[in-house]
């Protein structure tokens, strides 16, 4: 990988044996190939995955000798093909089955090594301010995409409200439901969107940070959310994410001891009003 050059060049200026010891060392120190580096550098999302790293991880490696480097990323694509190619030692942003569809179409080779947070669902007022008020044919706002179209699903089946045909069924569709009693009408829109529908809908169904640029407290205003110990936590929880092989590094174990660390536990309660719950 990349430090193929460092310990051939290692080999020409000192012993074989030296250099056997110098590429055991390299291969276990992440994306600079130095034995000595203490640089961790780590591909993440802005929001709260970068903020989580700056301001409540970032001191914990520090005391113990560690520079945390946090590169941010908008999209969902760069952090996992940067950590495939060596560019950062890991990455924090994404969810287990969003890993897993990567690494299936993209043939990529990343796994995760520790489950740190989860964002959860939660179904919020509208038109409608409760849910034993919806009426008949009540417009449910959802979002449109797989992955979280089905939490919402999942989530209006725990409140009792449909059934689906596979209660447990991570990638439900509105065909998968078996029974809507209120007859509830969906609309399903780009999840970045619906917060923007809810003068015009009864309920709309809101991951934790859009339920807070929608200026709502998700401790206090949802009508439901997923809960901390359900399907949902254990399904969706946002994962620090290394390269094969590397799961074992000084640079991870260090890093995956300060994400699941008191101090950040503290940190995520403290400031993300229940839109960010940890799962350690």
């Amino acid at each position: 990988m990349i430090n193929r050059k460092g310990i051939v060049s290692a080999a020409l200026a000192v012993t074989t044996v030296a250099a056997l010891a110098l590429s055991g060392c390299g291969s276990s120190t992440g994306s600079s190939g130095s034995s000595d580096d203490k640089t961790i550098v780590v591909a993440a999302s802005p929001t709260p995955h970068a903020e989580i790293l700056n301001n409540a991880v970032k001191p914990l490696v520090e005391k113990d000798g560690y520079k945390l480097e946090v590169k941010e990323f908008t999209d969902y694509v760069q952090p996992n093909t940067a950590t495939e190619e060596g560019e950062v030692d890991a990455n924090y942003f994404q969810h287990k089955p969003y890993l897993d569809d990567f690494n299936k179409e993209k043939g990529t080779h990343l796994v995760s090594v520790a489950a740190v947070h989860f964002e959860p669902f939660g179904l919020y007022p509208g038109k409608t301010k409760s849910l034993d008020k919806l009426s008949n044919g009540a417009t449910v706002a959802v979002p449109n995409d797989a992955t979280n179209e089905a939490r919402a699903l999942l989530l209006l089946q725990d409140a009792g409200l449909i059934k689906l045909k596979d209660p447990k069924d991570i990638n439900a569709t509105p065909k998968d439901i078996t029974s809507n009693p209120k007859n509830l009408q969906f609309k399903e829109l780009e999840a970045a969107v619906v917060p923007t529908v809810l003068q015009d809908v009864d309920i709309a169904a809101l991951n934790g940070n859009y339920a807070i640029q929608a200026k709502f407290n998700p401790e206090k205003d949802a009508l439901t959310i997923e809960k901390a110990d359900g399907l949902a936590a254990k399904t969706y929880a946002n994962i620090l994410v290394v390269k094969q092989g590397n799961e074992n590094t000084a640079k991870t174990k260090e890093l995956k001891k300060a994400l699941t660390s008191s101090e950040v536990k503290d940190y995520i309660n403290k400031n993300y009003k229940g839109a960010v719950v940890p799962v350690f």
